[in-house]
């Protein structure tokens, strides 16, 4: 099992459908291929029939969001309330990721507390909120603006003595609590088997666009010791990497 002290990703988490979008300005016939395709990003008709130069892959996995609650209800004894914190702003999340976490919650029995921080100043009333309620732990969806904010977001964590799950790999190395989600390392990798096949004369139109099949799980022991939380064996047997 392999330990670092740092995250050693060496990749973004969060889609830079920025850029594709100015190239797919700047040329509807030179095929993009992008490695964490959006696709309300409006640069494809759908994740089956991309129907232009743009396709390559998803970083939206359907049961992921769920797969983070059962990681938290594991590392939580006798978790009952989890809060959730996302930006309005963000459609991917207002159309995918919270739904997927109300009906996670219903599945484990969890009480979920849905918190919205569309600003960097909304999100100290969040953790104040979260507080009021008696969170037992925060799933933190993922938002560009959470990055930015995650030295802040690791600092007021650790004084509401909160236990973070992070759908972005960049909040471990400021002292994040555990990350689940793709391995965005593998969908650069598995994006050159697409430029192979556009080599070959596939057309990017006809290439659907695949979802993530690596994930990884990140856990950082030096925050849940600061946190008085022992991660269970079974959690740490799963790890692709552990921080100390």
């Amino acid at each position: 099992m392999p330990r670092s002290s740092s995250d050693g990703n060496p990749t973004s988490s969060w889609p830079n459908n920025v850029n594709a979008r100015a190239a797919r300005e700047t040329t509807q016939t030179i095929p993009i291929v992008v490695p964490t395709l959006a696709e309300w990003s409006g640069l494809i008709a759908s994740l089956a029939h991309p129907g232009g130069n743009v396709t390559g892959l998803t970083f939206l996995a359907p049961e992921m969001t769920e797969k983070q609650l059962e990681l938290l209800k594991e590392i939580v004894p006798r978790l009952s309330r989890v809060a959730v914190l996302w930006n309005p702003a963000n459609r991917f999340s207002q159309t995918t990721l919270v739904d997927q976490a109300r009906g996670a919650a219903r599945t484990l029995g969890l009480q979920l507390q849905v918190l919205e921080a569309r600003r960097a100043e909304d999100i100290e009333s969040a953790f104040t909120a979260m507080s009021r309620e008696r969170a037992g732990a925060l799933l933190l969806l993922p938002d560009a603006m959470f990055i930015l904010q995650r030295v802040r977001i690791a600092d007021l964590a650790a004084r509401a003595h909160l236990p973070v799950m992070h759908a972005q790999s960049e909040h471990m190395s400021a002292g994040g609590l555990a990350f689940y989600g793709p391995s965005m390392a593998d969908n650069f990798r598995r994006a050159a088997t697409y430029v192979d096949k556009i080599l070959k004369g596939a057309k990017p139109a006809d290439l659907p666009v695949e979802q993530p099949t690596k994930f990884e799980l990140v856990i950082n022991l030096k925050t849940a010791k600061a946190l008085g939380l022992t991660i269970p064996p079974s959690v740490l047997a799963r790890a692709d990497q552990v921080i100390e």
